[in-house]
């Protein structure tokens, strides 16, 4: 197991925010020498603790410029039924999380699409299909606000 200190702590936060980072921008941000940056990176992704590092696109830029949060309520949690679901979850690329949950819903899933209407096809053509769902209710998102804990630009309001 690895012990995250103060230093490592600021690293990870520094490289969630940016992480394009430098072990020179590092060490100027952290206040530890390059070298040691390095080493501190290099373990903490060792350790797992960095899963990787991904530009955040934006949704208009990839066509994908509507988001949904869909419940989804399973007709039942023997292993075929969640096996069936788990691999339906795999298989939809406009799924791009997907959260088991506590409450009403078993399962939020969080889908990108190009506009409404795509939104409509996966729902009633691929959702609604597996046979392992009996509920689904969805929100489509109106604004971004927060995503990945940075904060989204928002645009002005009209007046």
């Amino acid at each position: 197991m690895y012990n995250v200190d103060d230093f490592d702590l600021k690293i990870l936060r520094l490289l969630q925010a940016n992480g394009r980072l430098t072990n020179q921008e590092l060490s100027d941000l952290v206040g530890l020498s390059a070298s040691q940056c390095s080493r501190r990176r290099i373990a903490l992704e060792q350790a797992q603790m960095i899963l990787g590092y991904h530009a955040r696109l934006a949704p208009d830029a990839v066509g994908l410029e509507m988001l949904g949060l869909i419940e989804v309520r399973l007709i039942n949690h023997t292993p075929d039924c969640v096996n069936s679901f788990h691999t339906m979850l795999g298989d939809v690329d406009a799924i791009i999380d997907a959260y088991k949950t506590t409450g009403d819903a078993d399962y939020l899933l969080k889908v990108a699409v190009s506009d409404l209407h795509g939104l409509s096809d996966l729902i009633s053509q691929i959702l609604s299909q597996n046979k392992s769902v009996a509920h689904l209710k969805t929100s489509v998102v109106l604004n971004r606000l927060k995503e990945n804990g940075l904060t989204t630009p928002v645009a002005p309001t009209l007046p």
